[in-house]
């Protein structure tokens, strides 16, 4: 069985900084990975190396065993790769309504109208959105904004869907309300699902196992057990003891 996420030896340079170094890493099918590093580690320049945005210096992505992005070239446009993201500022088109920021990446896929409609009533229903399709993001609260951001990735019944930090800049009750919402939706439909975050706490809502992504380089993988048991570097203490002091303040 192949492998819906793969990427080899992924290399990437910004002028003299390096931004990836030799990154390997394999999503399986159904599996949700979060993905943790802190700012600048190159998570979100990984994503788009997997979404077809950015091309490696060196290295390969592959999805579904076939090789998409190859050592400077992309070889698959972001339209031709059968993923979904949702983004950190949720890029929603301000021009169009609900429904129309739903519809613009299935107009893409030419289904007809009536089985648009249909997709779109039905995650909107999921999401909790029903009778809001006509409104525009302006007049959204951030947690209905956030939804719909969700839906519109969710609407393209994508290969994998790649979540780029998307509750970073709720409040906690919210955040934990979408978080409930996602760990729903990812084990109801079972998409590989890749859930970029810095927030420990949100990677153990959602995902089985972690990789964490420092100055470019995946400094150790695995389940939340072997991270916490046998921390590799500072920044992997640092969220273990985080963690720690968390469990001991909720236990008081």
């Amino acid at each position: 069985m192949t492998t819906p996420i793969s990427v080899e030896r992924l290399a990437f340079r910004r002028g003299t900084q390096d931004i990836l170094s030799e990154v390997s890493l394999s999503i399986d099918a159904a599996e949700v990975v979060a993905l943790l590093g802190p700012s600048g580690s190159g998570k979100s320049t990984l994503l788009r190396m997997v979404l077809g945005l950015v091309a490696p210096d060196r290295g390969l992505v592959r999805l579904d065993g076939e090789v998409v992005s190859a050592d400077g070239r992309i070889l698959r446009p972001p339209e031709e790769r059968g993923l979904a993201i949702v983004f950190q500022d949720l890029a929603l088109w301000p021009h169009l309504t609900v429904r129309g920021n739903l519809a613009f990446g299935l107009a893409a896929k030419h289904l007809p109208a009536d089985d648009q409609n249909e997709q779109i009533s039905r995650v909107l229903q999921r999401v909790s959105l029903q009778g809001k399709q006509d409104r525009y993001p302006a007049n959204l609260s951030g947690g209905e904004r956030q939804r719909v951001a969700i839906a519109r990735a969710l609407v393209l019944e994508p290969r994998a869907l790649l979540l780029d930090e998307p509750l970073s800049n709720l409040d906690v009750p919210l955040k934990h309300e979408l978080l409930s919402l996602l760990k729903e939706i990812l084990r109801e439909r079972r998409v590989t699902t890749v859930y970029v975050t810095h927030d420990l706490r949100e990677g153990m809502q959602l995902a089985k196992r972690f990789a964490v992504l420092e100055a470019g380089r995946i400094s150790q993988a695995g389940t939340l057990d072997e991270l916490l048991a046998s921390p590799a570097t500072a920044f992997v203490r640092a969220l273990r003891e985080d963690l720690d002091r968390g469990r001991a303040g909720t236990s008081v």
